[in-house]
């Protein structure tokens, strides 16, 4: 199954169990690509005592995953693209919405 995130929340539990998903959908054998719309971009910001959002990042990137983030919403927020998150555009989230066997939204 081809599975597509896509992360616009910046509610640290609701980011750090989105990329959970993820990483256990790629161990299922599953491929996944997450895109960060919006105030989901700051995902990267959340870390928490609790929720080691960065942890779940790396994980879900080092199983096979691919993590994206919109350019206009980074640029917005005067960020940029990095190794974790490539920088993306609409016509990357619109190639996981129409790959995508199964869409979801966090």
């Amino acid at each position: 199954m081809k599975l597509g995130i896509v992360i616009y929340s910046t509610d640290a539990e609701t980011v750090w169990n989105a990329f959970r998903l993820g990483s256990f959908a790629l161990k299922e054998g599953d491929e996944v690509k997450a895109f960060l719309l919006a105030s989901g971009v700051e995902c990267q910001t959340l870390d928490t005592g609790k929720f080691k959002i960065s942890e779940q990042m790396q994980g879900l990137l080092d199983n096979g995953g691919e993590i994206l983030a919109c350019g206009t919403c980074l640029d917005l927020r005067g960020q940029e693209g990095d190794k974790i998150c490539s920088l993306s555009t609409m016509k990357d989230l619109y190639e996981i919405v129409e790959q995508s066997d199964k869409l979801v939204t966090f």
